[in-house]
């Protein structure tokens, strides 16, 4: 299962940077495309060196030292010394809606954040489980993945904003006679323009659900605790429906669950898989390792 959502997180990646790349092609020919990869570059370079301090920002995290919440330090040291990890820094954020995520651009820089809330409602195990899915998205470097991802959606929206801006004040222009091919290019330019940001969003959070499974089996296999973790996502799950999380809509893929409430939404548009879906596979893992 881990090979599988590997795969499909590396060939959804290529998709996005393809979408990328061509939606620079039609919406402004070969300067566009250049302009594209050189913008997703600009963006990628500015995201890998401050993606944690504007993640643990928009959260409105504040950093605490052992002394302040010693069972949090011990918990996070004890996992990433079992996961031969670097100590994460440990944040909290001041809300009674429970929750957590991980940032940093690689484990050597890396920070856990949960709410006061989540802090509240689990018991020492299921914190510890927890945790461990945290510090399984940063084994598997998918704070890196999920920048890199959001990034590129990003580029691609913003070309898209851009492409709108010159059909009104011009048209399709910046493409020189080698690049035009007629109508169909044209066409091909206003689908991108109208498209492309759906599909990166819809590949965006297709990427962003895999690296979900893929953290809760390491949190399993890192805690020991499947039936733990199980359990605490369906706390976080019943009260985050009761108590949503004010946090901009575009930080939501990056907590445990989604942060935003139970808004019954298509599969597609899901910032995580549904709870129902990671518990049935949680308790999988604990009965075929019992």
């Amino acid at each position: 299962m881990a090979s599988t959502n590997t795969f499909k997180t590396v060939l959804l990646l290529t998709a996005l940077t393809v979408l990328l790349i061509v939606g620079g092609r039609l919406i402004a020919g070969t300067g566009g495309m250049v302009f594209a990869f050189v913008l997703a570059l600009g963006m990628n370079f500015v995201s890998y060196w401050f993606s944690d301090k504007i993640a643990l920002k928009m959260a409105g995290a504040e950093e605490v030292s052992e002394a302040q919440a010693p069972e949090l330090h011990s918990v996070v040291e004890g996992l990433a010394m079992y996961a031969r990890l670097p100590k994460p820094r440990v944040y909290v954020i001041p809300t009674d809606s429970p929750n957590a995520f991980a940032t940093g651009r690689d484990p050597s820089h890396a920070a856990v954040a949960v709410t006061q809330g989540l802090v509240h409602i689990l018991n020492r195990t299921e914190l510890e489980a927890v945790l461990a899915h945290e510090l399984g998205h940063i084994k598997n470097r998918d704070t890196l993945t999920m920048t890199v991802t959001a990034t590129i959606a990003g580029a691609i929206t913003m070309l898209a904003q851009l492409g709108q801006f010159a059909m009104i004040f011009g048209g399709l222009g910046g493409r020189s006679d080698d690049d035009r091919g007629g109508v169909g290019d044209l066409v091909g330019a206003v689908l991108m323009i109208f498209l492309a940001p759906i599909a990166a969003t819809v590949i965006q959070l297709a990427i962003s659900r895999s690296r979900e499974f893929e953290a809760d089996a390491a949190g399993a296999h890192m805690s020991g605790q499947p039936l733990a973790l199980a359990d605490a996502l369906e706390k976080l799950e019943s009260t985050v429906a009761r108590h949503p999380m004010q946090v901009n809509a575009s930080a939501a893929h990056l907590f445990i669950v989604n942060p935003l409430g139970g808004a019954k939404v298509m599969n597609l548009f899901r910032t995580h898989p549904t709870t129902e879906e990671r518990v049935k596979r949680l308790r999988a893992m604990a009965f075929s390792v019992a």
